[in-house]
């Protein structure tokens, strides 16, 4: 387990998560320390500060952290993070904790020390060209120094993750059964909340005296132990294992807790997770149709339009605030059925959360987790058969990890002043991930089972999430498929800028606005005293043009295209400043999402704005952020996507295009693969979401506060199909 950072300071014990020639994944134990932006690697936990690591690497700015979520390796469970230098693909590192708060601590801390450099704002620009920088950045041990730091750099990951967004909430209470506050999602036109839709969106809400750890795990096993809470369930499987927060699952229900005649139901479901930065869990769940689980006989398959478990700590961590939500369609046959006893069924299901809770209170919160110790396995019951060939592969495994130990033991020997973070790899053998095997795993008698595949990004925060969700869109080739499915057609050619319609009373669909800055919250005048953020009063550009396109290839600077509203500007001699946002979605047909704002005052009249357009990438992507909001749409797409400020260039590759009247800037969604879950779980709500985005470069001394709005936008109901063909 990880000390908890002191003085700048991280250390405890990880795993080096290795795969050895044949493909098969291994573990290293070994005692990390990070100071100083350098990260030590120790075969034993260190005597004294004067004891020479095995190998050290150096975090700088150029460095990322991602998060892979959970992979069962030899049986053992793993909460995965990697480190990637952007600058060389070659040069990756992957570790694994013991336990997801473990692994959330280090993956602060590196982000921290990730920050702690900055190159110098006001310098001239530079074009940014990998191949301008060296990639062996990485000194040995015995010439680390302390490195430059700026003290306001620890503000930008330790703000409390609040919602920087000011809205309504869409719930009303309707009753308290079983100690359980019970809430209905009211429609705008139902203010009242007397109104109950088909199949009504319907939370439960209580404390648990537990960790949020502890019922994350408690909640994400399908194993022996749910039946001591959930009087529901019956049995579940693992379908398909799509990465380290995202899978498919298969569950099936009881009957003796249904309404007498009614046939048991089960559910096929996609299941994907999140830890939050203030230790939220959020697990979310919804129907899918999967080739290799049609229905099956004996079983009505309901569906699960939405639903999930938010755990927020609360009392200093040692309570939880729970909330459960579902919006089931439980397939009634009889008309005269379906409203009132879908909704009784709904309320009875939520109630496994007060069995939860008591489950928790009788156990007094030190419920036993199979992941809180560095040694423990996951525990496997498997039949007999099977039993032997698994001591045979044990056998070879434990062969193959000797013989690395004697590599790697004549490797330290001759090893001195490794410069990069393959440098921290222990053996020889070559590092990558193992493929995804497609097998389905039954969970009866395994307990915390999880089949492993492993997935080169991470997870991202909630609202660069929100950038990445479009991802994929064009990809074809899923194994499973939501129940709402994208058209494509062929549109008409292009005149960037004005390609997506504008339409300021968004009735109109796939259309643009401006929203309404008073919505976003933003750092105050004196936030580094008391941390509190306020209301943004206006915008510094003006929304004028978006473009909604799709192509075969990646759409880079656009701002320099002839055709668009930048160049035709400039070619009038105008003396308008353009500030470009270009998202993009790679896939098998290339989507791009594009807003322009222009500036109509000089640029050098805004400080910061003018030390970013002129600044070089680092400090970019240490300042440019973007903050999400779902106005309008499903529980489950809001949940996903959240409502937090997010420093894109920290989580995705960010490329600049500087022109004389413009800076671009494009954002890769495709440089990480972590939102995938969230991708095709939003897929099919896209054309029915009202999506509102606001942009900020971040105040990060006194001078440069208040910070101020560089621009706001609305998407009303995007669709796929109507994207204009380049």
């Amino acid at each position: 387990m990880g000390v908890p950072p002191n003085d700048g300071k991280m250390e405890g014990w990880l795993f080096i998560i290795r795969s050895h020639r044949f493909g098969l994944q291994f573990s290293r134990r070994r005692y990390f320390i990070l100071q100083e932006n350098y990260l030590r690697c120790y075969k034993t936990k260190p005597i004294s500060q004067e004891e020479e690591p095995l190998r050290s690497a150096k975090i700088d700015s150029y460095i990322r952290i991602t998060d892979n979520g959970r992979e069962s390796i030899n049986r053992k469970v793993f909460f995965i993070f990697a480190l990637y230098n952007i600058l060389n693909e070659n040069d990756h590192l992957k570790l694994g904790a013991s336990g997801s708060e473990d692994a959330g601590r280090w993956i602060r801390s590196l982000q921290n020390a990730v920050l702690k450099e900055c190159p110098n704002p006001e310098k001239e620009f530079m074009s940014f060209s990998k191949k301008n920088w060296l990639p062996s950045r990485f000194g040995s041990a015995k010439r680390a120094q302390r490195q430059r730091s700026i003290d306001y750099y620890s503000f930008l990951h330790n703000e409390a993750v609040t919602s920087d967004v000011i809205a309504p909430s869409p719930w009303k209470i309707f009753g308290c059964q079983n100690g359980l506050r019970l809430f209905k999602e009211a429609k705008d036109w139902d203010s009242r909340g007397r109104h109950w839709d088909d199949h009504p969106a319907i939370m439960a809400v209580g404390v648990l005296n537990g960790t949020p750890e502890a019922i994350f795990h408690t909640l994400m096993s399908l194993g022996a132990s749910r039946s001591e809470w959930d009087f529901c369930f019956y049995r579940g499987s693992v379908v398909e294992h799509l990465d380290g927060h995202t899978d498919i699952l298969h569950a099936k229900l009881y009957s003796n807790w249904l309404p007498w005649g009614m046939m048991r139901r089960d559910f096929l479901l996609r299941r994907y997770w999140r830890r939050e930065e203030d230790g939220t869990y959020v697990i979310l769940y919804h129907s899918v149709i999967h080739k290799k689980c049609p229905p099956q006989n004996g079983y009505v398959r309901a569906c699960l339009k939405s639903g999930g478990y938010v755990i927020t700590p609360v009392n200093k961590g040692r309570e939880s605030l729970v909330k459960h939500m579902l919006a089931v369609n439980w397939k009634f046959w009889k008309v005269y059925l379906r409203q009132p006893s879908g909704r009784s069924i709904t309320i009875r299901m939520l109630e496994r959360l007060a069995a939860l809770r008591e489950m928790f209170q009788a156990k007094a919160g030190n419920y036993p987790s199979d992941f809180s110790s560095a040694d423990s396995e996951v525990k496997i019951m498997l039949p007999q058969d099977e039993v032997e060939d698994i001591k045979s592969e044990d056998k070879s495994q434990q062969k193959f990890e000797l013989n690395a130990d004697l590599e790697e033991d004549e490797a330290e020997k001759t090893t001195s002043g490794r410069r990069s973070l393959m440098s921290l790899n222990d053996a020889s053998d070559e590092f990558f991930d193992v493929p995804d095997s497609g097998e389905v795993i039954a969970f009866d008698h395994l307990e915390n089972g999880w089949f492993p595949e492993n997935m080169s990004q991470p997870r991202l925060s909630s609202a660069a999430v929100f950038v990445k969700k479009l991802h994929d869109l064009a990809v074809q080739k899923k194994g499973y498929m939501d129940f709402q499915e994208l058209a494509k057609e062929e549109n008409v050619a292009t005149s960037f800028g004005n390609t997506l319609q504008k339409d300021s009373a968004c009735s109109l669909p796939c259309s643009w606005a401006t929203a309404d800055p008073t919505t976003f919250l933003i750092r105050g005048e004196n936030y580094f005293k008391d941390n509190l953020k306020i209301k943004a009063t206006g915008t510094l550009m003006q929304m004028v043009g978006a473009d909604w396109l799709r192509s075969d290839r990646r759409e880079d600077d656009l701002g320099s295209r002839a055709e668009s509203i930048v160049q035709k500007f400039a070619a009038q001699g105008r003396p308008e400043f353009f500030f470009i946002v270009n998202i993009q979605v790679p896939g098998v047909t290339q989507h791009t999402l594009a807003l322009y704002y222009m500036l109509k005052t000089p640029l050098e009249e805004t400080p910061l704005l003018h030390s970013f357009v002129n600044g070089d990438d680092a400090f970019r992507n240490s300042r440019f952020k973007l903050i999400p909001y779902i106005s309008k749409g499903s529980w489950i797409v809001k949940q996903s996507v959240g409502k937090k400020a997010c420093l894109v260039g920290q989580a995705l590759e960010m490329n600049y295009f500087r022109g004389k009247n413009y800076l671009e800037l494009d954002i890769d969604v495709g440089s990480s693969t972590v939102a995938r879950g969230v991708v095709s779980l939003v897929l099919g709500y896209l054309n029915h979401l009202v999506i509102e985005m606001a942009f900020v470069i971040q105040g990060n001394t006194e001078e440069e506060l208040p910070e101020v709005l560089l621009g706001t936008c609305r998407l009303n109901n995007l669709d796929a199909s109507k994207s204009v063909l380049v």
